[in-house]
């Protein structure tokens, strides 16, 4: 299980703190997803060796409109590990789920955004993760909780419809905000979203991480076809 978090700057706990807390709480590692103009500074595979947990090197996109994400998208892509692009409006929601570049729309239900079935359809058909994002429902309140709740709803509803490839985060900017994996999924099942899917949803942050990476390897030619070692004598 994977944990998608905001750390310091954009949050207020560094990536070692959000790591170790996320052992404590039996995650197998962290999506660092700050947002670009907000980038953390730290050592990956240091912060691995120190607390056990993987530690992945995401961003999270921005833009005030598509041409200014697919700008982002072009200088971003080759030096992260995940892409998330903030979703919120039906034209970057639209941008986000037709890139192939683009592995998570996380937010798309925020601000103006939308969601409908030709755009989990177009997610289903380009690969892109729909982001199940918990944070409002577990730090709002009153009629904005009961706003949330309704719109994460709908969101799994048209996940499930187009059988379009998931995601799902409590979106946590400091180690104190992180959930164990059983609070994430009683949470779910309160509010009408099914626990394997929470769980699976969780799951897929390191998934994906683990297909990346070995897209991004030396190795890696096309899917299911890599370099094996050389032998001078062949």
């Amino acid at each position: 299980m994977y944990e998608a978090v905001h750390a310091a700057p954009e949050g207020e706990s560094t990536v070692s703190r959000l790591a170790i807390t996320a052992r404590e709480y039996g995650y197998d590692g962290i999506v660092v997803r700050n947002h670009g103009d907000q980038r953390a500074e730290f050592d990956a595979a240091a912060v691995a060796e120190e607390t056990g947990v993987d530690v992945v090197n995401g961003v999270e996109i921005s833009a005030e409109d598509p041409q200014q994400a697919s700008g982002y998208l072009g200088n971003f892509r080759p030096d992260y590990t995940l892409l998330v692009v903030h979703g919120g409006t039906t034209e970057l929601n639209r941008f986000a789920v037709e890139q192939e570049k683009v592995d998570v729309l996380a937010h798309p239900m925020a601000g103006d955004g939308d969601l409908n079935h030709v755009l989990a359809n177009a997610a289903a058909e380009h690969g892109v993760r729909i982001e199940v994002n918990l944070r409002p429902v577990l730090r709002e309140s009153g009629g904005t909780r009961v706003r949330a709740i309704k719109d994460l709803r709908k969101c799994w509803e048209l996940i499930e419809d187009a059988d379009a490839p998931f995601v799902v985060s409590a979106d946590p900017r400091s180690h104190l905000q992180l959930r164990g994996v059983r609070e994430l999924r009683a949470l779910g099942e309160e509010i009408g979203l099914p626990g394997e899917a929470i769980e699976s949803g969780l799951a897929e942050w390191g998934r994906l991480a683990e297909r990346n990476r070995e897209i991004n390897s030396e190795s890696f030619i096309e899917p299911g076809v890599e370099l094996g070692p050389y032998d001078p004598e062949s």
